[in-house]
């Protein structure tokens, strides 16, 4: 089984990147997805709001997943579902195929070969065992995630009334969504100062149905034998501690957990791949090429994205320029600027910039550690300021694009920093 691109997962990321491949001229391409359908987490997002950049329109995850699956349909690009990749093999540099074993119940273990290799595997949830939540261990405590699939699509209600911990966008909108379908939502609780989600979020799905949110709380105790019976929420401390004679008491039946995502990335470790820690992707390029040379990588397996709009946009850069290493079309630049995250900036993608292979337009992706008003992003060559960014409003939640002009850039630069400047 031989193929010009093969495309590990078919979600957002993974459709949008083969059919970008597909225009740029790569003829065989296969996209190899766990799941029994296309389409991803999209499948189970049954609310509106997807579509806005892409489409100009307002559409439900299902709606927008299903524009790319039938135009990967008209264009013939091969898929394999309920298909599982075990590893991939990469060879030494004389060699540009590489191997990706797979197994499936039709097919068995399969040998696949491919020019190149397109990660788009996304994130999965923090589980209550990576917070370490004291208390006992009863039915009741989902992550918001797998509570979503259940009403969504399997047609199970969780609970009737609920609890939940952490604010990131997937536990805001299940708010909403218990919510509509008769639980009693009594609060929602988060560790950090700051919400994790969207402002949009906050208050379609909190402030409009009076669920109140608690900053700087977290979950101390679990309650509950055979089922969860209540649990305790305490206010936290600047060091993250519960403070004593904080504690609110809820009865309720069920603990949401929203508390942050993973790139799903142990296929990019074993393909021996160099992972960034802030992002716990894969470091990538400025054509999302990973640190292996024809394996790319685009969407959450990359960094965390608050819109699929932005993942789409990223995978296609990915799918492009997967064509045209495969097409041949490809040089290694002799010159990289390595991006450093400043004052006040968590992570930026991407890590290494080629500058011989930079457009005439550079886009950088950061998220901001802390909540920031009427401040400044600094973006300097080499400490030498090249462009400033006003902003009134900066949250962790919410994902910053950047664009820099490559004319404003040289081919000696070494660094390319961002920071966070407080208005004068």
């Amino acid at each position: 089984m031989k193929y010009d691109i093969v495309v590990i997962g078919g979600g957002p990321a993974g459709l949008a990147s083969a059919i970008e491949a597909r225009r740029d001229g790569a003829e065989k391409i296969l996209i190899i997805e766990r799941d029994r359908e296309l389409g991803g987490i999209l499948q189970q997002c049954i609310h509106n709001g997807f579509g806005l950049h892409i489409f100009k329109e307002e559409l439900t995850g299902p709606e927008y997943a299903e524009r790319f699956i039938d135009e990967l349909m008209s264009m013939g690009i091969e898929y394999k579902l309920d298909t599982m990749v075990l590893d991939i093999e990469t060879n030494d540099d004389s060699s540009r195929h590489k191997v990706i074993k797979a197994m499936n119940s039709s097919d068995g273990y399969m040998l696949i070969e491919a020019d190149a290799i397109i990660l788009a595997m996304g994130c999965r949830e923090r589980t209550r065992g990576a917070i370490a939540i004291p208390g006992t261990r009863p039915a009741g405590v989902f992550s918001a995630g797998t509570a979503q699939r259940y009403i969504n699509m399997e047609g199970y209600m969780v609970g009737k009334r609920v609890v939940i911990l952490g604010s990131g966008d997937i536990g805001l909108i299940m708010a909403r969504r218990l919510t509509l379908e008769g639980a009693k939502v009594l609060a929602v609780a988060e560790l950090q100062p700051y919400s994790g989600g969207l402002t949009r979020n906050i208050v379609q799905c909190l402030d409009d149905f009076d669920i109140p949110l608690y900053l700087s709380h977290t979950v101390t105790e679990i309650r509950g034998k055979d089922r969860v019976s209540g649990v305790t929420i305490s206010k936290v401390d600047a060091s993250l501690k519960p403070i004593p004679g904080t504690e609110i008491e809820y009865e309720c039946d069920t603990l949401l957990l929203s508390v942050g995502l993973i790139p799903e990335n142990e296929l990019t470790r074993q393909a021996g791949i160099e992972i960034d820690p802030k992002t716990n992707g894969p470091i990538v390029n400025e054509a999302m090429e990973t640190t292996e040379h024809g394996i790319f990588a685009c969407g959450n397996v990359v960094h965390v994205h608050d819109l699929v709009d932005f993942v789409t946009e990223e995978s296609r850069r990915a799918g492009k320029n997967a064509a045209a290493y495969v097409k041949h079309h490809w040089h290694t630049p002799t010159h990289c600027i390595n991006t450093i995250n400043g004052n006040g900036i968590g992570y930026i993608v991407p890590q290494i910039v080629r500058y011989e292979r930079t457009e005439e337009q550079l886009h950088l992706f950061m998220r901001v550690k802390n909540v920031y008003h009427n401040v400044k992003l600094v973006v300097k060559a080499d400490g030498i300021i090249v462009k400033e960014f006003n902003r009134q409003h900066l949250a962790p939640g919410e994902m910053e694009h950047l664009v820099i002009e490559k004319a404003r850039l040289h081919t000696q630069v070494q660094k390319l920093s961002i920071e966070v400047v407080k208005e004068a």
